[in-house]
């Protein structure tokens, strides 16, 4: 592209230089026309880029350096560097003082980012920073080093809380996430690859955005952030912070312009948590979720897709205690509209243990409210966002009843289980084995009443699915 845009260059050069004072017109110079009848172009609005200089002078002593180091162990009779050559003329000291005869330690090193968020030396980083560490250096801009004590850790959140002992610290200017705009300019300050106070810009490609096996609604930005970056703060273009950066997307190791950032209202609140009861409590409700697409949407009788759907509930769980069963919509919580499975898990996690929700749900081709009162989670798992997994006849599945065995040994009291499919149901993903425990919410107890609910259905169809250990709803366009 360099290249082709050097020629394009050249070539607008020569043509300007060999019609100066005409205008190229089918090949040949011609006179250029009178200003009285030359059209004047529209103006043209200034475009200026962000100049974040000031924001790196001001805040990036307060963005610090995080080292770690740590012990992996080994396994007996392993080299821990591999073993040597015999040729190698170093082979022979090896042998004496470094063969491992027993189970050891080997020594591991990490490096990552932070910054300050109070004077008194209280930092921010990401968990898996300094998990496991057993000795942690914050490094400031100034060159001074001190040993850090790990005040909590965060996995569910990937937030750790440092503190050092100094007093008086440069501190940053913590911001609003929910204000930042897709398209705005911000600004990235870390330590990739170990290259200390290193400043990288781009824009803001998504809000909210759900990664697998976590509740934290992400800011996905276009910022070059690489290994080193983890902790470090996200600026906005006032000079505060939004985020803290914690991942990229990569098939390499390192950047390919998809990078994610904890929002700092969640980042701050876990914080507070850490520094005031040394862990994080989170709600729970107990249900498995997923996405509500255009089939699914039409197949509950929604009038839109949206909300999260509920595929299977925990049994004992706050949500099987207050009625809630798998083919519930939940569209809002406490009044605050629900668009996706992404938006359910974060605010969950939010609500206090033992205080009652209200659940606004559709079934049954209507809107009612359902109170729960919430849990505590355990582990940090509170609601987890799944995906579609996975005689034939319309719907295109040969099925048969379960025996009483298998019912008991499922845990079910009906269904049926698929023995072949083809047709809609194979492109739905739907695969032999698997157990077909609903159509539209209605319970399939035999293969004569699935077939009369096939009958009676419309375009689309959702069935209740259990494979293995999960269930999930699986739309299927049946055309």
């Amino acid at each position: 592209m360099r290249f082709r845009l050097m020629k394009s260059t050249a070539l607008a050069a020569a043509i300007v230089a060999a019609t100066a004072g005409g205008y190229l017109y089918r090949g040949r110079a011609q006179a250029a026309p009178t200003a009285a009848a030359a059209t004047p172009a529209p103006p043209v609005a200034a475009v200026t880029l962000p100049d974040f200089s000031a924001i790196v002078q001001r805040y990036g002593p307060a963005v610090v350096n995080v080292s770690t180091t740590g012990t992996e162990k080994t396994a007996a009779n392993e080299w821990p560097f591999g073993k040597p050559d015999p040729n190698d003329p170093f082979f022979y000291f090896f042998r004496h003082f470094g063969q491992p005869e027993q189970r050891g330690q080997l020594l591991t090193h990490g490096l990552g980012s932070g910054f300050i968020v109070r004077s008194d030396g209280v930092i921010l980083t990401n968990a898996h920073v300094v998990a496991g560490a057993s000795e942690v250096t914050v490094k400031l801009t100034d060159k001074r080093e001190f040993r850090a004590k790990v005040t909590g850790i965060d996995k569910t959140s990937d937030i750790a809380v440092l503190r050092i002992e100094a007093k008086d610290l440069p501190v940053v200017r913590i911001g609003d996430p929910a204000r930042i705009r897709v398209g705005e300019w911000v600004l990235a300050i870390g330590s990739p690859f170990g290259f200390e106070n290193s400043a990288t810009a781009g824009i803001v490609s998504a809000r909210a955005r759900p990664l697998p096996e976590g509740y934290v609604p992400f800011i996905q930005t276009d910022v070059a952030v690489n290994p080193g970056n983890s902790g470090g703060p996200l600026f906005d273009a006032a000079g505060e912070v939004i985020g803290v950066n914690s991942q990229i997307y990569s098939q390499s190791g390192g950047y390919m312009g998809l990078s994610f950032a904890i929002p700092i209202d969640v980042a701050m609140r876990v914080e507070q948590e850490l520094l005031a009861h040394g862990k994080v409590v989170r709600g729970r409700l107990g249900v498995a979720i997923q996405d509500v697409n255009q089939s699914l949407s039409e197949s509950f009788g929604l009038p839109k897709p949206s909300g999260a759907l509920v595929s299977s509930v925990e049994q004992g769980s706050p949500a099987a205690k207050a009625g809630l069963e798998a083919g519930d919509i939940i569209l809002a919580l406490n009044g605050t509209e629900i668009s996706g499975p992404s938006d359910l898990p974060a605010r969950v996690a939010e609500l206090q243990p033992g205080s009652s929700a209200r659940l606004e749900v559709w079934r049954n081709h209507q809107k009612r409210e359902i109170e729960v009162r919430v849990g505590e989670a355990g582990g940090g798992a509170q609601a987890s966002a799944e995906e579609p997994g996975g005689g034939r006849g319309r719907l295109g599945l040969a099925v048969r009843s379960l025996t009483p065995e298998e019912r008991q040994q499922a845990g079910v009291s009906g269904g049926v289980v698929v023995e072949g499919v083809q047709g809609p149901a194979a492109r739905a993903g739907i695969q032999p084995g698997d157990v077909v425990l609903s159509l539209n919410g209605t319970p399939v107890n035999g293969v004569e009443q699935l077939r009369e609910l096939v009958k009676r259905s419309g375009a689309h169809v959702a069935l209740l699915v259990e494979r293995g250990e999960s269930r999930i709803f699986v739309p299927v366009d049946l055309g």
